[in-house]
């Protein structure tokens, strides 16, 4: 059978539960997926990398649940294969159906709520970095492109890593608006500066999950892996 690893950047300061939370990820997209075996690893767990890939043939893919095809993606991952010509597939954040998916995924949330999305306000709770522009400049793009298919009345990005803050771009809306966390995981970002920075702006709206959380994305990556190995199993 074949295999596809998912791959996340996961809690340097604290990798265990991370890693564990990585690995019943995999288990669920594993469930969904046809006839691919799908495993996991997170970089910040010394050598778990590196281990699991020693024990995978050398047709496994790895797909990266990043938020930017940054310098994690595109040059910590690869080195760290040691030697090893592994597919890379493209991370989540640069998906192009994510925007539609997540567009589906408010559109529900709306109508749960009996809400317009016109008289919605949307926050985009982002990592940004204070070293790059590529980040913010995903996000960002994220947020035209998901502009294009819900007219919400406004669309705020806010940064955790840069200006302007989270706090920022929550502070002075009405209760009825979304703040939809654009991280791929639920880690420490996302369960501690978030919700600090939307304590900060009073913001008396709901939440979302993560959007790499989302159950249409989760079978998305599922489908993505599936249809990896088609035309090898098809051919």
């Amino acid at each position: 059978m074949p295999n596809a690893i998912i791959v996340a950047h996961g809690q340097p300061s604290d990798p265990d539960p991370a890693e564990h939370a990585l690995a019943a990820y995999a288990a669920e997209v594993d469930a969904l997926c046809d006839g691919v075996a799908v495993t996991s690893a997170t970089l910040a767990a010394p050598g778990a990398f590196e281990q699991r890939v020693s024990e995978l043939p050398d047709d496994t893919v790895i797909y990266p649940l990043f938020m930017a095809k940054g310098w994690f993606v595109t040059s910590a991952l690869p080195k760290r294969l040691a030697g090893r010509d592994l597919r890379i597939l493209d991370p989540l954040g640069v998906d192009p159906d994510l925007p539609d998916l997540v567009a589906d995924a408010l559109q529900e949330k709306l109508h749960e709520n009996q809400w317009n999305a016109q008289d919605t306000d949307l926050v985009l709770a982002a990592h940004g970095s204070g070293r790059s522009r590529n980040p913010s400049a995903v996000a960002r793009a994220f947020a035209d492109d998901l502009g294009r298919k819900l007219t919400f009345r406004s669309i705020r990005p806010g940064f955790v890593e840069e200006p302007p803050s989270i706090a920022t771009a929550a502070t002075g809306l009405p209760p009825q608006s979304l703040c939809l966390p654009f991280f791929a995981c639920r880690g420490g970002h996302v369960l501690e500066d978030v919700p600090q920075e939307l304590a900060a702006a009073d913001f008396k709206g709901q939440v979302m999950p993560v959007v790499g959380e989302l159950p249409r994305i989760k079978r998305h990556i599922g489908f993505r892996l599936s249809r990896v190995f088609e035309g090898l199993r098809n051919p």
